[in-house]
């Protein structure tokens, strides 16, 4: 039978069950899991499978064997032992104000507690209750399995409020402490998140987490390889293909170059968007699925705040240090870019131990120059087409007026008079955009012999 393509279902034992198509990466679970204890830290840009990868784990940890039949781990000589599980997702803790978040995540613990039938502390803030919870699991049934979701997400949520995320970091950097702290009560840990904190910002009472973030052998963790989406897509791609008018060679090649190039480690090895590539599959259209699924606001907010150079993200050279983390109150505008997956490396110099980043692939590049567009100025987005076609036509017919006053003056015509006074970059900035959108590449400022 068939299998069914799903982008929103995170759920193994759901997937698995509802013969929906799951590309298999339990050798990379294998790996962790293998090992006597763990606890270990992976970064992921947002709809990266970092959910899936933590009920993945979820249902190994449950013993559910069955479900892996006919995966790498499926006949690996391992103990598929029940453990007792505790799963936070702090995405389901949304709020702006550090005690009220204590009181959620207090209320969260509670009805684990409650479904585990477990009595635990009741008036004590959420991490003492967590430390609770760990401690009463582990001496009825055995060491706990500790799996956190999106553990970064009350910060980003809040990160131009500085004085408030500092409430929120000094919360969660006690609460995650107790996983150290009852480390002998834990067979094994796994967090997940979007961006890296320096491990003394939030982690530094959880000083011995592994981090797999940028590690060679977990690369392919989330994401799907070139060859996963030959091997479990080749159906769609056939059909795709000749849907498209293509052959299938030219119908792969289009999809490298939209939705692939994206890289988690020294090692050049790039994997696809699951996300785009699954929705490519099951439309066989080629959108920008990706970028359907958010808007980097606060991403935008803080280039603006902050009058970055939006043109060096085609060729930003940085050392190894911008990856190692950034302080919530020091924000690193790179790192965050690469974290969030709208940078990726492209080069690795071993001898200077520098990255170039730039744009994954066109998916990213066009769609994220049209949020710059957008938010640096005030013309409206479902204007953008008929601007362009105004552009190109000028530039084609060397009709400079067009340009001029159809196009330039739009976008330029609306600027804040401040802005006007202070930042020459930000005329640049709306310049490069609007030609990226026409899909040209343009260089700015170049050094010549001349000057």
């Amino acid at each position: 039978m068939r299998k069914e393509l799903t982008t929103s279902t995170y759920n193994f034992k759901g997937m698995i069950e509802g013969n929906c198509l799951y590309i298999d990466k339990t050798e990379e679970i294998y790996r962790l899991v293998s090992k006597h204890k763990g606890q270990f830290f992976l970064s992921r840009p947002r709809r990266f499978g970092k959910s899936l990868t933590l009920s993945t784990l979820e249902s190994f940890f449950k013993g559910e064997k069955e479900l892996f039949k006919g995966l790498y781990i499926y006949d690996k000589k391992l103990e598929w032992k029940k453990y007792p599980i505790i799963r936070l997702s702090m995405s389901l803790v949304s709020s702006t104000k550090a005690d009220e978040f204590n009181i959620k995540l207090s209320r969260i613990i509670d009805k684990i507690a409650k479904r585990n039938k477990i009595e635990i502390i009741k008036d004590a803030d959420a991490a003492s209750k967590f430390q609770d919870l760990i401690e009463e699991m582990s001496y009825q049934n055995g060491n706990v399995v500790i799996l956190i979701d999106e553990y970064d997400k009350p910060i980003l949520d809040n990160i131009s409020d500085t004085e408030e995320v500092l409430k929120i970091r000094t919360f969660l950097k006690g609460f995650y402490g107790m996983v150290k702290a009852m480390e002998e009560n834990i067979r094994f840990a796994f967090i997940t998140g979007v961006s890296k904190f320096t491990q003394v910002s939030v982690f530094s009472d959880l000083n011995n987490l592994t981090d797999i973030t940028m590690d060679q052998d977990f690369a392919t963790i989330c994401g799907f390889k070139q060859d996963e989406c030959e091997k479990y897509f080749d159906e769609w791609i056939v059909e795709n293909a000749a849907k498209n008018e293509m052959s299938k060679a030219d119908y792969l090649e289009k999809l490298r170059v939209l939705y692939n190039g994206i890289r988690f480690s020294r090692k050049e090895i790039k994997v696809y968007n699951p996300v785009s590539f699954t929705k490519a599959m099951e439309y066989g259209n080629f959108d920008f699925y990706w970028f359907e699924t958010g808007t980097p606001s606060m991403l935008l907010k803080l280039l603006k705040q902050n009058d970055y150079d939006i043109v060096a993200f085609e060729n930003l050279k940085l050392t190894s240090s911008i990856f190692s983390s950034y302080e919530v109150d020091n924000i690193s505008i790179e790192a965050l870019l690469y974290q969030t997956g709208y940078l990726t490396i492209k080069e690795y110099d071993k001898e200077k131990n520098e990255y170039i980043l730039s744009y994954p692939n066109m998916e990213v590049k066009t769609a994220f120059v049209e949020y710059l567009a957008d938010y640096f100025t005030s013309v409206n987005k479902a204007r953008f087409p008929t601007l362009l076609g105004y552009l190109e036509e000028g530039l084609v017919e060397n009709d400079l007026e067009t340009v001029f006053d159809k196009v330039l003056k739009v976008f330029y015509a609306q600027i804040d008079y401040d802005i006007k006074l202070k930042h020459e970059k930000y005329y640049q900035s709306i310049f490069y955009v609007l030609f990226m959108m026409l899909g040209t590449r343009i260089e700015t400022e170049v050094k010549t012999n001349d000057g």
